[in-house]
């Protein structure tokens, strides 16, 4: 298993649940239902700073190949947070995930390979909320921000450092990662007496 294979692997796992964060119910469980403009913008700035910092841990914790990887992707995090320009909600369940990988392999394939993916549904509907709000000023910013955010060449770099096994052990710590995220998800929105799943 190469680095794009397992990327595809991970694709693959969590196709359902990558799908449903992002569904037009996702802004709703990011926001408790505040569908307003500050609300969005404090959910992706927590995001984006919660994944800087946590990233930047990982960088000062780490000697070996993904260090590289870790920084450049603190630093764009970092980036796209003084872009969104807004107070800093809570830390979602996806960021306190992350806090607790630990290992080169697993912190790799949670923090270089899910948070893409998870950013990647995550700011299709915050560019959906923008445009439906006539911003498109802020709906441009985010598209922007979507692209920065979903890029996985740094994962697939620091998957390319691993062995096969490291790679296999990335590719499962991703899958649980975006299995944590989605489970958070669900639960909010249950909670809320909303389905999380589409309705067909």
């Amino acid at each position: 298993m190469d680095a794009g294979a397992a990327i595809d692997a991970v694709r693959d796992r969590t196709e359902t649940e990558r799908n449903r964060l992002g569904s037009d119910k996702a802004l709703i469980a990011a926001t408790d239902a505040t569908l307003e403009t500050e609300a969005v913008l404090a959910a992706a700035a927590a995001r984006e700073s919660g994944l800087a910092r946590v990233l930047d841990q990982w960088a000062g914790e780490s000697d070996d190949a993904a260090t590289t990887q870790f920084e450049a992707a603190a630093a764009g995090a970092a980036e796209r947070a003084d872009r969104i320009d807004a107070d800093v909600g809570d830390s979602d369940a996806f960021i306190d995930h992350l806090e607790t990988v630990s290992g080169t392999a697993n912190r790799v394939g949670a923090g270089l390979v899910a948070a893409p993916l998870v950013a990647d549904r995550f700011y299709l509907q915050v560019v959906s909320f923008f445009v439906n709000e006539a911003d498109e000023g802020r709906a441009d910013t985010f598209r922007e921000i979507r692209q920065g955010a979903s890029a996985l060449n740094h994962g697939e770099t620091a998957l390319g450092a691993l062995s096969e096994s490291e790679r296999e052990t990335a590719a499962t710590a991703a899958t649980e990662a975006i299995e944590a995220a989605y489970d958070d998800y669900a639960t909010t929105l249950e909670a809320m007496g909303l389905d999380p799943k589409p309705i067909c």
